[in-house]
């Protein structure tokens, strides 16, 4: 609700608060009832955009000068279609208010918000859409959507997908429950223009534009850790604690500073609701799969001013690859605390365990024997001993304090504190095996390790008048440092196995000291802006960019980036109240890992990236849908590349050396998601992409250059409302990779043909609190990989395989 701005609450940020009614204090009275005579009878002009409601009539009784009185609850989910035009106060709420189920009463002490008489009917009939809106964007819980409402992952202002002048991608609650995404690989394999590469079972990476995605946030705040070839454990994040996935296509550098030029990966944290709600989770599919979940929520004083939420999930999966299991327990907690009307606290942790045994390392087989032929084994083989074990954990804790400034100000702080854990004990078979006797060797290696992330970040954001017209500002910095120690151990004894009868069975080295000493701190600092400017009623300018200031300090070569200038720009044309056109251009940079030496032993320079992104938005049914085409170019320095005629001459070189290459990526893609009819709900993507390096050539070929991802389910009506029925479909262009074939001493082409796979999901409404899903995946069993050429390695992808999951709300 808004009143004036010396009583003014926080009643836009906390629209979740059960006790939101503003209470008017007499000595204004007589000043305000003589405004809102003179405002109701003048008509002026307004431009407010669509969005949620509550929001849209403060804004409207702020620059009308009235107040207005309702309860933030009862507009929880309800948005508004916005205002543009000349109008009185009366008419300015009734159009905003139209469709809505309520009205604006003028009262003795301004304007109050009562429900609208429904003809023949005595319900209400509101606007079908999000809930409660922070600083992070809407909450998709509890929408049943597909689609947000609004985010901020791209400039820290909260925009909806059609006014953010990039490719933004959000996997919603409602997708993740529906089939059954329960870790972060899941969601990225159902997320359009994605690929998912295993490199074995407990490490994945990802890709985006033809680049490896190495930038992780959680709630908006960038992690800085860089041993993302070690895995510790964010890949394997369990999706039981968050709200959404928001995937942001391209270079991010104004918020992340130094990062890759594919995509940056948000994971929003769930929060805390107003109303007591739960729901537990039992599940059970193909392998001995069985999970278990319990979630509870609700205010923790009787005036709801403290709000908590607790959620636990354990996993325990068995595997179509043998002797391989995983238990996966996770806990999470989170609370609210209003201290004053203006300042919310928000302070969180959640203590994340993977506890795998049998884990394949480098692939689950090689390739290649040792006369060079290709090894053709059954899915179910796993190249490593039984004892493999990468474990992985994480431990982290959290706050957030918001405090409305007045006027339409926000200032936010937050920090985050990280601890990213592996204990790996690993031995596998790789390399060119097995023998004409049918023998091979077990590889062996341990590697702990332990990564420590700081993180703060403040910011004030709002709105300013200039020109006559209103426009919006951000201004923040941040500072962030991480510490990653590591030890890593070789044993190279001799170790035989039976290739053709393997089992796992093999007795563990002796480790002995350590051979490899990690000691890594990275430190990044910046100031960052972002201004967007109301050009006309139609056209909107983003301005913006980010000071870095970059250091890595410890055994490997020290680094420092100082000063660097990051910027961002980005426009946004509206044709109409559905389509708009946009254009944006931004840059990032990365440091090369330790690893990316050049044959003289020399570290690389920092890989750059210049992104280019122009293309039409659309928003169909009141923001129900939304739908995106673009064309994006990335113009690549510094691309790390392997350096063959150094590493393939006789003898071998000691080290393993890499090359600079210039590279460009262009591509195009087109995206829809939301409810595209009643109970019709719907997520699908097309991405087409090429990547040549400085001599045209085609690199990053493992990934294919076309790729489809839809997903889809419908709520059935009459006598089967009970039933949701849905389903989805993934396909993907060829793959290769040339492969080094070291018998044969030559390159030979390694390819994953083009392969559709289909996933089928069904849910039973048994009762109002009980439900059952079954997801049945790959459901024609199709075979193929998830990584060809790791190591002279492939991996296969799960074949057909089934979960039920049982839920009880309450």
């Amino acid at each position: 609700m808004y009143a004036p701005s010396h009583l003014r609450g926080r009643f836009r940020l906390l629209k979740c608060a059960p006790l939101s009614l503003a209470i008017l204090t007499t000595c204004t009275l007589n000043t305000s009832l003589v405004q809102a005579e003179a405002a109701s009878i003048a008509a002026q002009a307004y431009d407010i955009p669509a969005g949620p409601l509550g929001s849209s009539l403060n804004r409207f009784a702020q620059q009308a000068g009235v107040a207005i009185v309702f309860q933030s609850h009862e507009l929880e989910g309800v948005k508004g279609p916005g205002l543009k035009g000349d109008y009185g106060v009366q008419d300015g709420f009734d159009r905003l208010l139209r469709g809505s189920g309520y009205r604006a009463v003028k009262g003795d002490r301004g304007y109050a918000l009562q429900p609208a008489p429904v003809a023949g009917n005595d319900t209400l009939e509101l606007s079908p859409t999000e809930v409660s809106a922070n600083q992070l964007g809407n909450v998709t819980e509890g929408t049943g959507s597909y689609t947000p409402g609004t985010i901020a992952t791209s400039t820290r202002l909260v925009l909806t997908p059609k006014q953010t002048p990039q490719s933004v991608s959000v996997v919603t609650r409602q997708h993740m429950d529906d089939f059954g995404l329960n870790n972060v690989d899941d969601v990225m394999r159902h997320t359009p223009g994605i690929t998912v590469s295993a490199f074995d079972s407990e490490r994945s990476n990802y890709y985006a534009r033809g680049f490896s995605i190495n930038n992780f946030q959680y709630d908006g705040i960038p992690s800085t850790a860089r041993n993302v070839a070690y895995s510790a454990g964010n890949t394997l994040s369990d999706m039981a604690i968050y709200d959404r996935v928001e995937v942001l296509k391209g270079a991010t550098g104004l918020l992340t500073g130094a990062g890759s030029l594919g995509a940056t990966i948000n994971l929003v944290r769930k929060k805390p609701t107003a109303d007591f709600q739960g729901h537990a989770t039992l599940g059970a599919g193909s392998w001995d799969n069985y999970r278990s979940e319990l979630d509870v929520s609700g205010p923790m004083t009787e005036s709801g001013n403290v709000r908590g939420r607790a959620v636990a999930a354990y996993q325990d999966k068995h595997s179509f690859m043998d002797h391989y299991s995983r238990q996966s327990p996770t806990y999470y907690g989170i609370m609210e605390f209003d201290l004053s009307p203006d300042t919310l606290l928000t302070v969180g942790g959640d203590y994340q365990d993977t506890l795998p045994r049998g884990s394949s390392w480098s692939g689950s087989f090689p390739l290649i024997n040792s006369k060079g032929d290709r090894n053709s084994v059954k899915r179910s083989f796993n190249n490593a001993a039984d004892w493999s074990s990468w474990e992985q954990y994480t431990r982290t804790v959290f706050a957030m304090l918001e405090h409305d400034l007045g006027n339409g100000w926000v200032s936010k702080l937050q920090l985050d504190h990280k601890i990213n854990g592996y204990h790996a004990l690993m031995g596998s078979i790789q390399g060119n095996y097995p023998n004409p006797d049918g023998t091979a060797q077990l590889t062996s290696g341990k590697y702990t390790g332990e990564t420590v992330s700081d993180s703060a970040d403040l910011y004030v954001s709002g709105p300013f008048s200039l020109g006559g017209r209103e426009h919006e500002l951000v201004l923040g910095g941040s500072i962030s440092a991480s510490e990653w120690k590591g030890k890593g151990y070789w044993n190279l004894s001799p170790n035989i196995v039976d290739f053709n009868n393997w089992h796992g069975h093999a007795a563990i080295p002796d480790w002995g000291k350590a051979q490899l000493l990690i000691d890594d701190t990275v430190r990044q600092t910046g100031a960052y802006v972002t201004t967007r400017l109301n050009l006309a009623d139609d056209l909107k300018l983003l301005m913006g960019g980010r000071v870095v200031n970059y250091q890595v300090t410890g055994y490997n070569p020290n680094y420092r980036e100082s000063g660097r200038f990051v910027p961002y720009i980005g426009a946004v044309y509206d044709l109409n109240d559905t389509y708009a056109v946009y254009a944006s251009y931004t840059d990032i940079f990365m440091p090369q890992e330790n690893y990316n030496r050049d044959r003289d032993n020399k570290l690389l320079e920092p890989d750059e990236g210049q992104n280019w992104e122009l293309g039409v938005k659309a928003e169909f049914l009141d923001g129900r849908v939304n739908a995106s085409a673009a064309y994006f170019e990335i113009h690549e320095s510094n691309r790390a590349l392997s350096d063959d005629e150094y590493n393939n001459q006789t003898p071998t070189p000691s080290n393993y050396a890499y090359k600079s290459s210039k590279a460009v990526t262009k591509g195009y893609e087109l995206e829809m998601s939301g409810e595209i009819a009643p109970g019709w709900q719907l997520q699908a993507g097309y991405t087409h992409k090429v990547v040549r390096d400085d001599k045209d050539v085609k690199i990053s070929t493992f990934e294919p250059e076309d790729q489809v991802k839809l997903y889809t389910t419908y709520k059935l009506k009459g006598h089967l409302d009970k039933l949701t029925v849905g389903g989805g479909v993934r396909w993907q262009s060829v793959g290769w990779q040339d492969i080094y074939n070291d018998p044969h001493k030559q390159y030979e082409e390694f390819s994953q043909d083009a392969y559709w796979l289909v996933d089928v999901m069904t849910r039973y409404q048994v009762s109002k609190n009980l439900s059952a899903t079954l997801n049945v995946n790959n459901l024609f069993d199709k075979h193929y990989y998830t990584n060809i050429g790791f190591y002279n390695s492939a991996a296969y992808g799960e074949p057909r395989n089934f979960m039920v999951t049982t839920r009880w709300d309450f």
